[in-house]
Order: C-alpha cells, then structure tokens, then sequence
C-alpha cells in the first residue's frame, strides 16, 4: 500500500499537475473562442461560457480572411515539405552510399548550419529577395524554409537510409533500373517512416514559422496564418474571441497530422537514430 502511495505522489501526481499546467491554456483557448464577446473580459473569471457560440469561428474565417491565410499556408508548408523530402533524400542516399573527398567535412558543416540563428540572416536574405523581386511573393518563403530544413533532413533521412541493405538496390538495377529509378521504385516505400518524419517536422516548422514571414510579406492576401494572428491584434482593440478562434484553426492541421502519423514518427525517429 505504501508503495502504491508512494508511486502515485513521486510519479503520477507531478505528471499529473504538468499535464493540468500545459493543457490549461488550450483548454482556455476553447472557451474563449465559444464566448460572446462581452463575456470574455467580464468579472468575475467564468471557467464556462453562459451561452455557447461559435460566431468567433465565422468572424476568424470569413470577416478577418482566415480562409486566405489558411490557404497560403497550407501552399507554403506543401511546397516546402515536397522541396525538402525530394531533395534530402536525394542528398541522404549520397552521404549514405558514397565515399567522397570531403564527405567528414560536409556532413559536419550541414550539421554546423543549425547553429547559425535565423534572425542573423533577416537582413542579408531581405536585402537578396528584394534584388530578385521576391518581396512579398510566397516563393521568398518557400526558398527560406527548404533552405533551413534541408541540412538537419538529409542528415535524418541518411541515418534512415543506412538502415536498408544496399542489396536491394544492386538487384534493382541488375533488373534494368538506372540508380535514380531504383530510389525512387525501391528506397522509397521502404523509407515510408523516415519520410513521414521527415514531412511532419518540416510542415510544422513551415506552418508554425512566424519572423521570415513577417518580414518578407507585406501585402495582407499573401500573410499566413502566424501573421494573420499577429495582425489581428489591434493598436487599441483586441478581438479575443475572433483571436483564440484562430489559434484553433491554425493549430487543427497539425493535430491532424500527428494523430494519423504518430506510429510511423516513432518508428522513423527510432530507426534513424541507428545509424549516421
């Protein structure tokens, strides 16, 4: 009994009380977006709301353009997720299968890249996307973010690459296949879970991304929706409801996302951490 006892204090209360604290404020969020209003900033705190309504979800969608923003994000993050998957899996089979002059040093200046702060390179990628006319074009996004996840990706997908015998692809290509077909043909089905985690960590860096996006784009029908909710902050008004509103709806993709490929994350972040 006492041991039981002991468990629940030293173990399960502590998860428990952390859990309570971290979902607290989306438990929050949900009220708030099914509140009128005037009963959002009325005193007393009311931890339910009198009349449930859903009208904050219709002014965030239509009225303030959410259904835009939640466009041009789905368009930046899909881009960036098929840019990146193609092309570190292209850039992981090199790493995994090749010997080359340099390969040490290049594996450890990918690595290297992370640690340089994006914020550092605000200005001088301003600076190039306005000399090529990018400004305010979803593209200068798109460029931003593959460029950022490539690295630590290739590296990932490397890890999971080394895990499948090379013998497979040799007998592909005794069959006929060029090296390219028996990637694509062989490599890939059986990488289904390093791509998974390959796509669900680069959409939501792409979909949750807010400083390049801010600063790169100007014109209202191309924000996402991090900006979107940035500017739905007024200089002397706040619309809480439409606001909490929209937080939800940005964050339902990505729950989504995790709930249907949470098994295959799992299995690719384990496998990929294997080998390097």
């Amino acid at each position: 009994m006492l041991r039981k006892l002991d468990r629940l204090f030293v173990l399960r209360l502590p998860l428990l009380l952390a859990m309570a604290f971290t979902l607290f404020p989306l438990y929050w969020a949900i009220v708030t977006s099914l509140k009128r209003e005037g009963e959002i900033t009325r005193l007393p705190i009311r931890y339910w709301p009198e009349r449930v309504t859903f009208e904050n979800y219709v002014v965030a969608w239509k009225n303030v353009g959410f259904s835009i923003f939640f466009k041009n994000s789905v368009f930046v993050s899909g881009m960036t997720v098929i840019i990146v998957l193609v092309c570190s899996v292209l850039v992981g089979y090199a790493i995994s299968r090749f010997k080359f002059k340099g390969k040490n040093a290049f594996m450890i200046m990918l690595l290297c890249t992370q640690f340089v702060p994006g914020a550092m390179l605000l200005i001088p990628l301003f600076m190039i996307f306005k000399q090529l006319g990018l400004t305010s074009n979803l593209l200068a996004l798109i460029i931003t973010y593959s460029t950022f996840q490539l690295p630590f990706n290739s590296l990932l997908m490397s890890g999971f690459i080394s895990n499948i015998p090379e013998a497979l692809e040799e007998a592909a290509m005794v069959d006929g296949c060029s090296r390219l077909k028996a990637i694509f043909l062989v490599i890939f089905p059986i990488l289904l879970p390093g791509i998974v985690a390959t796509t669900v960590f680069t959409f939501i860096s792409a979909w949750n991304e807010f400083l390049f996006a801010l600063m790169f784009i100007s014109k209202p029908a191309l924000f996402t929706l991090p900006v979107g909710l940035r500017y739905m902050q007024g200089e002397f008004d706040i619309h809480y409801g439409a606001l909490a509103a929209g937080s939800l709806i940005s964050l339902v993709p990505a729950v989504i996302l995790f709930g249907f490929v949470q098994k295959y994350l799992v299995q690719g972040m384990g496998s990929g951490a294997v080998k390097g």
